[in-house]
């Protein structure tokens, strides 16, 4: 490496989705070709975290330098080759706080100031981190802190703020709409609801565009608390118009129902970030549709067929517009760095790639706009879409 050769890193945090490696890919390649030296930082945070200084420290699990090569081979393949996690430097429990680090002994401690010692030591002139809104804003701390850093938003809910599109939205919404297609064919042949519990824990993206779509009768979404009872009588509604007898709904999973003050369905387990696991809302929905068919249906029930689709959305190869969208998103980020303008989120904005200060991530959460895209009455879209653009929901 020449004297005067910067180095740019990348690292993925936060959930897998499709698209990522494709985002490495067209970095690294672009990258390579304008002259500059491309650092992977393993398991999102984490690996600069765990990063060893010290001479003659194997470093092999934390970094990685990546060539043409390296990224043509995982380029075409869903999930992140450089692996995630969900770690916080700012909030790391002790427990977590590597042994080669000193002078922690708070049951959470912020490990910053290690954290740029290492990208000083790696020799990171420009660091991208690609991520929701978590991961994004831990490089929105360390922007403030002096770092170059340009970002790229990644996430299967398209709740970041200041972006119309993240990666893996377009892919997840694909496979929700295959994937409850498929199952119409079991919902149907025995007569049922069919509930499809989605990812979604503030925005209802994910149970919108596919009920748009036409892969449900009804969603629940974050935004809206939900009445069961009243479901159960428009689902059991389309039930019988249906000359199949079944319907469909898409539940968000961090659905919030009337009878419960609002309150969402949450493990004690958090993460770093102070996130509690969701799911069952599903489940939940399952039983209201079971226990109130009969006042609905002549007092005859309706039997459920619930699935929580999970990682069958996350996991995969990209569709087409996450293979080109993470594309678009490298190259913007180099068109960035090359004209030293750091502390930016790329994005696109009504159709249009654009990029935006990275503070945008930590100003508001991105939700629905219940006013504009939902009627709670009838727990399904508005289908108003003059003037909306491609993926109806912006930012501003």
């Amino acid at each position: 490496m020449s004297s005067n050769q910067r180095t740019i890193a990348i690292l993925t945090g936060g959930g897998d989705v499709p698209g990522l490696n494709p985002a490495i890919r067209a970095i690294t390649i672009r990258a390579l070709r304008e002259g500059y030296r491309v650092i992977g930082i393993r398991r999102g945070w984490a690996g600069i975290v765990d990063y060893d200084p010290s001479d003659g420290a194997d470093n092999s699990e934390n970094v990685q330098e990546l060539s043409e090569a390296d990224v043509n081979r995982a380029g075409r393949t869903g999930g992140t080759f450089l692996h995630t996690s969900r770690t916080r430097p700012s909030h790391m429990p002790l427990a977590r706080v590597p042994a080669h680090l000193t002078g922690y002994d708070q049951p959470i401690n912020d490990v910053t100031k290690d954290v740029l010692k290492h990208l000083e030591h790696i020799g990171v002139d420009v660091l991208i981190p690609i991520g929701g809104d978590d991961t994004l804003s831990y490089g929105k701390r360390l922007h403030d802190e002096g770092v170059h850093v340009v970002a790229i938003p990644k996430t299967m809910d398209n709740d970041v703020y200041g972006t119309d599109y993240c990666i893996g939205f377009s892919t997840c919404v694909t496979r929700t709409i295959e994937l409850t297609h498929r199952l119409r064919t079991s919902a149907g042949s025995h007569e049922r609801f069919l509930v499809i519990e989605v990812f979604g824990r503030y925005a209802g993206f994910t149970a919108l565009l596919p009920t748009m779509a036409g892969a449900a009768d009804r969603c629940l979404i974050p935004e809206s608390p939900a009445d069961l009872e009243h479901l159960v009588e428009l689902m059991t509604y389309d039930h019988n118009r249906n000359p199949s007898k079944y319907s469909v709904v898409i539940v968000s999973e961090g659905t919030r129902l009337k009878e419960q003050e609002g309150m969402s369905f949450e493990s004690e387990e958090t993460d770093m970030f102070g996130h509690r696991k969701l799911g069952g809302i599903g489940d939940k929905v399952a039983g209201a549709l079971k226990a109130y068919s009969p006042k609905y249906n002549k007092g005859r029930r309706i039997d459920v067929v619930s699935q929580r689709l999970g990682y069958l959305v996350r996991s995969g190869d990209p569709d087409g517009l996450d293979s080109i969208v993470p594309m678009a998103f490298g190259n913007l980020a180099l068109d960035l760095i090359l004209k030293n303008e750091f502390g930016r989120l790329v994005s696109v904005h009504k159709g249009f790639y654009d990029s935006v200060p990275i503070s945008s991530v930590t100003s508001e959460k991105k939700t629905v706009d219940v006013s504009k895209y939902y009627n709670p009455d009838r727990m399904r879209p508005i289908y108003d879409f003059d003037g909306a653009p491609l993926f109806i929901m912006t930012s501003d």
